[in-house]
């Protein structure tokens, strides 16, 4: 049987994302997490399966997960499963049971066009709409294959944009409230 730790370097070793990658995200939901007042126990959750909510990308091919241009129709179907994937290799994980929403509803949007089932706004799991918002912020600052890291001031326009749209607009002002308290902004700026 698999342990944690081996199922984590598998992913890592299979997709360009990296354990920094997961451990921001599980830093970033934690802190936008507790600005909602949810339990410990919740971020805790939030947290675990923030570094294991691309898990199903084990199952998409290499040659999809680390295409250098855009995804073709077919290509995207495949990638749309990753969810459906993460949720069927988790799920006979008993502890992790209650924090599956993340894996599974990662890609759902506020205005209910989103994959895998389409939920829309408060349908959407509260862990699951925290964790769009930080994923994307994280994507769209970081480079990938098919695209150079975008600036801060760039992606922060582009999640407000979104807004109403992919995102919950309360995530998002906590999100962004959460970074400028932290002075994220300045930072990443210097640094790069």
């Amino acid at each position: 049987m698999l342990s944690g730790s081996s199922i984590k370097n598998t992913l890592f070793e299979k997709s360009f994302e990296t354990e920094e990658h997961g451990e921001r995200m599980a830093k970033y939901c934690r802190a936008v997490g507790e600005r909602l007042g949810m339990s410990t126990n919740q971020l805790d959750e939030l947290e675990v399966l923030g570094m294991l909510h691309d898990i199903g990308k084990m199952s998409i091919p290499d040659a999809i997960l680390h295409k250098p241009g855009l995804l073709t129709d077919e290509e995207w179907a495949v990638m749309r499963q990753h969810p459906i994937h993460a949720c069927n290799l988790l799920s006979p994980i008993e502890f992790l049971r209650p924090a599956l929403d993340i894996p599974y509803c990662h890609h759902e949007n506020w205005d209910g066009s989103g994959y895998p089932r389409g939920l829309a706004g408060e349908e959407i799991p509260i862990a699951a709409r925290i964790f769009a918002v930080v994923d994307v912020w994280d994507a769209l600052i970081s480079d990938r294959p098919y695209r150079a890291a975008w600036s801060a001031d760039k992606a922060i326009k582009y999640i407000q944009d979104q807004a109403g749209k992919q995102f919950d607009p309360q995530v998002v002002k906590l999100f962004l409230q959460h970074m400028q308290d932290n002075q994220f902004f300045v930072k990443q700026e210097s640094a790069g």
